[in-house]
């Protein structure tokens, strides 16, 4: 698309670029819905605050459905993120993201776009789909999603001694020995969540922030995977 500023014979063409793949933005909401899910069952898990009708029929297995339904999105989200990193290193849709790296060290960019956070100077022109601030928080995130799928095996293998449990079970045992006990993996396990919960409502406000601030795709670009950049023409 083309426009002409107030006739002044100055063209600003808006270019239409891909930022995220089909499968990308898919694993991204599979993802984002996983966790929160996992946050909820596993805080029911750790407290279960609700009572179902006790009666003589041995029937009444709520807690053990949610711990089910728990160890379901859990693997679902290990899968997803697998495949999510196999996308990020081999998918020609990905590579936006993986020209990201290349500005990781360059300070500069990193000066301009926390300056641009705190609305002392504009943001830096940067190459690929995120800036350093945002591969580096996602790359950490990456880590903490690691963390949680490991200390969570180790507690899905205390419990399913059979069949997955018994392979899991064999091969991550490791974990509850690094981790002194399984009474510290369920600790690290709880409190690596709250590292989910508060980034959470941050990305959230993050994404909108850059949404009004930037109005070249924004939050969009997860649901479209399309962003737009101006170029002049005279």
């Amino acid at each position: 698309m083309i426009t002409n500023y107030a006739n002044t014979g100055i063209y600003k063409e808006i270019q239409q670029h891909l930022e995220f793949g089909g499968m990308t933005r898919f694993l991204h909401w599979v993802r984002g819905f996983m966790i929160i899910f996992l946050i909820a069952s596993g805080f029911y898990i750790a407290y279960p605050f609700l009572q179902p009708e006790v009666t003589g029929e041995p029937t009444v297995f709520l807690q053990a459905y949610s711990r089910a339904f728990h160890c379901v999105a859990g693997f679902i989200l290990v899968y997803a993120s697998i495949f999510r990193i196999y996308l990020f290193f081999f998918a020609e849709s990905s590579i936006p993201e993986r020209v990201s790296v290349k500005q990781l060290l360059n300070p500069m960019v990193w000066f301009g776009v926390i300056g641009a956070y705190l609305f002392v100077s504009k943001h830096p022109h940067i190459k690929g789909a995120y800036n350093p601030l945002q591969f580096t928080t996602y790359f950490v995130l990456a880590l903490m999603t690691l963390i949680m799928t490991l200390t969570g095996v180790a507690l899905y293998a205390n419990v399913y001694h059979n069949g997955l449990g018994w392979v899991l079970g064999a091969c991550f045992k490791w974990v509850e020995v690094v981790c002194g006990g399984l009474a510290n993996v369920r600790a690290i396990h709880h409190i690596v969540t709250w590292v989910f919960i508060i980034f959470i409502p941050v990305h959230v406000y993050l994404v909108i922030w850059n949404s009004v601030r930037y109005p070249n795709g924004g939050a969009d670009a997860m649901v479209s995977g399309f962003r737009y950049s101006e170029e002049q023409r005279v």
